[in-house]
């Protein structure tokens, strides 16, 4: 079973938070750590999570759904980005022919779609921020590369490594 981390955040800057600092969730480690760049970070004026909703038709079942996106920022010079964190394996289409990662792959291909519509009717930019993108700001995302030792306590470590990025 795949373990998952998601939980309640609450920023040590609350005045840059643009919404309920209450209802903070983030649903990743990649998220939270990119709450945490967020709250310090000098070209960030605000910033949301989960509270801009774009609603879209979905390419797998063509109904209509609501997508939270992941978060909304303002930087210091105005500029305004709509923000998805995923990981990179998820942004391209699956190599594997797996459904369930197909479907996936169609649901998240539906909701950017919908979001870079809005992102331009509003003069915003929407961007996806895969672990690459997090790494070169900064923000951890434990996908670093070490060796693991040759014991087997070491190699079950690096393999619970892997599978949480």
């Amino acid at each position: 079973m795949k373990k998952t981390y998601s939980g309640k955040w609450y920023p040590k800057h609350p005045e840059k938070y643009n919404g309920d600092v209450n209802r903070i969730h983030y649903r990743s480690l990649w998220e939270r750590n990119a709450f945490r760049h967020l709250d310090t970070a000098g070209w960030v004026k605000w910033w949301q999570s989960e509270e801009t909703i774009i609603p879209y038709i979905c390419a797998t079942d063509r109904k209509p759904h609501r997508y939270f996106l992941d978060l909304t920022i303002r930087t210091q010079t105005g500029r305004t980005l709509l923000v998805e964190i995923k990981p990179s394996s998820q942004v391209a289409p699956p190599k594997r022919k797996k459904l369930n990662e197909a479907l996936t792959y169609m649901k998240n291909t539906s909701k950017w779609k919908y979001a870079k519509k809005y992102a331009d009717d509003r003069g915003y930019e929407f961007q996806i921020w895969t672990e690459n993108e997090l790494e070169a700001m900064g923000i951890r995302t434990m996908s670093m590369k070490f060796k693991a030792s040759k014991t087997k306590t070491g190699k079950r470590i690096w393999k619970t490594l892997k599978k949480r990025v």
